[in-house]
């Protein structure tokens, strides 16, 4: 804003902490028929590992395991993120002594016919959505590679006709040898040449979780070796339609599986062949609430080998059952959660494979040492969502989202949105208006949440022409703040659009926002709902300043809208206003919309509460109020009050929904 008036508000109240909205998903779960047969272990005794996780916990974005041990496994952290759709793209980030994440968005067909992609090291390739998918080809990690995700990938069909042994080629869908700190993750891998997954050559610290092997002879081979070095947890995955190799497990030091489900084995009447898990070689191997179902041999040890099986559920099944030696206890290695056997045939039928809400997450400061680092890695024209984690802590920066980078959600991590702060101290004397702010989000369809947003300039303590300080301007279309605060004192949230007849959206729920001069202000189409706003005293005994200053386009009939929030005050009775109409640079268009309707409003409120600005009658704007209540919200001569046909009109779909039928609230 251009006008600054020079009164000081003379402390900052305290801040409430409100509750952060606690999102969870229930899965409805079968738990198996009666009467299944048990495995002949019954469960271990005494402590047992963690409870079941929620779905959340099993599309998340850092590995378990072994993989997570021994410095752990983050893949391209720290790199940019590229999305390809095509081969030589694909090859050439993969291959890149650079990390990235690199993101496969549609099918890319491998030529020549069964064709290798490299993987170097410190690289996460994962599909988008779940439709990124390798068809005719193999990735492929040389010996010495390390720190690689591969998540969320179908990779199919180099199945060389008739060869159903796998004889003739090498046209596995992975391949490792050699390598270290690998997570496979979330993955369909059917109807391959020879493998499905081969892990080999004394590889080390891998997990393989949620993964769908199918419709193949040799599915998930490990070993190749005469040495006993390899750590492997294997969990929650299904092997279904396939025939050995569930997988075979050769000279592993440790091999840990749990809540994997054998289904549909491949029926041909091989008596020795045809088998669930092997424990071959030297293999310590620990078996735990699996279950197999029409499965012959479900798991077998060579008389080298230990074995130790728990709680498992054998249904339809016959041949070995092997069990002995003590092999080792995975506890002591690692924390996990362990599901119950009867509910894994529906949790790993709904879970592995891969999965539309896996996406890419970016760590601060975990990956990426700020905020804008982590926005600078994503790429310009992103078409699925990215979600920055941003750690609890005070980051003080200033963070700008451009134009180009598009379907961002920026999400603090703490149990409180005062947990995570982005603070800055600005003020518009010092680079302008647009200058002065903290965060601006210049792209569209970005999210935030739980998160505090903060220009924290001492207006009390010096005299400056422009005492501006924007903790938050937004010119992008479809922004959501969820479970946000802004704080600060004149202008504290800016939402406005590129251009005056450009309409952008915002959308503000759960939240709060405190400032004292038009502190909520701009063009943009912004619906504030369920939130607290906080009238800041300045200490005058008449004009302790003005809750909104809209600008909105004479041909957009929806501005601001303030629906079932609560304003709150600690200025005196009768010396807040609640807004007054900005004609930015005197523009004759700017027609400020503000719709306050069944919110409650504090005595500090006027009771006329909307003023002129600027030479701009207040009059010859769109100001009304609908069914507010509390102490300032008594009716008076110069109080619009909005009809009851009219609030049916004015609502929080019609605000947002503008000609592609945005609705953000429907999802509460």
């Amino acid at each position: 804003m251009t006008q600054h008036l020079h009164s000081k508000r003379l402390q900052r109240p305290g801040r409430g902490r409100a509750a952060a909205a606690v999102l969870g998903l229930v899965a409805a779960l079968g738990l198996g028929a009666v009467g299944e047969a048990r495995a002949s272990v019954a469960p271990a005794s005494g402590a047992q590992p963690l409870t079941a996780p929620a779905s959340a916990d099993r599309l998340g974005d850092r590995p378990h395991g072994f993989a997570s041990l021994a410095g752990g496994t983050t893949g391209g952290a720290g790199g940019k993120v590229v999305t390809v759709t095509d081969q030589a793209s694909l090859a050439a980030y993969a291959a890149a002594e650079e990390p990235y994440v690199i993101r496969v968005s549609g099918s890319i067909a491998v030529e020549p016919f069964g064709s290798d992609i490299v993987v170097g090291s410190n690289k996460t390739i994962i599909g988008v959505g779940d439709t990124g998918e390798i068809v005719h080809g193999e990735l492929h990690l040389n010996p010495g590679t390390h720190n690689v995700i591969i998540r969320n990938l179908t990779i199919r069909d180099s199945y060389v006709e008739g060869d159903w042994d796998g004889k003739t080629t090498d046209f596995d869908a992975i391949q490792m040898d050699t390598v270290d700190h690998v997570w496979i993750d979330h993955n369909r891998f059917t109807h391959m040449g020879d493998g499905l997954l081969d892990i080999r050559k004394d590889s080390r610290y891998i997990t393989v979780s949620y993964n769908q092997f199918t419709d193949h002879n040799k599915a998930f081979g490990i070993g190749w070796t005469t040495n006993v070095q390899t750590e492997m947890t294997i969990d929650h995955n299904w092997f279904r339609g396939t025939k050995q190799r569930n997988p075979s497990a050769d000279n592993l030091a440790y091999a840990h599986l749990y809540n994997n489900y054998l289904s549909s084995q491949v029926a041909d009447g091989d008596p020795v062949w045809t088998y669930g898990n092997w424990a071959r070689g030297r293999t310590k191997m620990v078996i735990e609430n699996s279950y197999y179902d029409g499965v012959q041999h479900p798991y077998q040890a060579d008389a080298t080998a230990e074995l130790v099986q728990r709680g498992s559920v054998l249904k339809n099944t016959s041949g070995r059952t092997d069990a002995w030696g003590e092999a080792f206890d995975p506890r002591s290695f690692y924390r996990y959660r362990l599901d119950p056997a009867a509910a894994v045939p529906a949790l790993v039928s709904r879970f592995s494979g891969p999965q539309q809400r896996i996406g890419v997450t970016l760590h601060v400061p975990g990956d990426y040492p700020t905020v804008q680092a982590a926005v600078d890695a994503v790429p310009d024209g992103n078409a699925v969502p990215v979600t920055i984690a941003v750690a609890p802590g005070t980051y003080r920066a200033k963070v700008y989202i451009p134009a180009t980078k598009p379907n961002i959600v920026l999400q603090g991590t703490g149990q409180d949105r005062s947990d995570t702060v982005i603070v800055y101290d600005t003020p518009a004397e010092y680079g302008g208006s647009t200058g002065s702010a903290t965060v601006r989000i210049a792209a569209n369809d970005v999210t935030a949440r739980h998160l505090t947003f903060s220009n924290d300039f001492d207006e009390a303590a010096v005299e400056l022409k422009g005492e501006q300080a924007l903790a938050m301007k937004t010119t992008g279309d479809r922004i959501v703040f969820e479970d946000t605060a802004f704080l600060g004192n004149q202008d504290t949230l800016m939402t406005d659009s590129p251009k005056l007849d450009v309409i952008s959206r915002v959308y503000v729920r759960d939240s709060y926002i405190e400032g004292d001069v038009d502190f909520v202000y701009g063009r943009a189409t912004t619906v504030i709902e369920r939130s607290v706003i906080r009238a800041l005293s300045r200490g005058s005994d008449s004009n302790n300043g003005y809750i909104t200053a809209a600008s909105t386009w004479t041909g957009n009939p929806y501005g601001f809208l303030i629906t079932r929030s609560r304003i709150v005050s600690d200025a005196p009775a009768g010396t807040f206003h609640l807004g007054r109409p900005w004609h930015p640079g005197g523009e004759p268009a700017a027609v400020a919309q503000v719709l306050i309707r069944d919110t409650e409003l504090p005595a500090a409120v006027k009771s006329a509460p909307w003023t002129d600005m600027s030479g701009f009658s207040w009059k010859d704007a769109r100001f009304a109020e609908y069914r507010n209540s509390g102490p300032g919200a008594a009716p008076s001569a110069d109080r619009p009050q909005l009809a009851a046909a009219d609030a049916r009109t004015y609502t929080v779909a019609n605000y947002l929904k503008g000609t592609d039928g945005w609705a953000p609230q429907a999802r509460h």
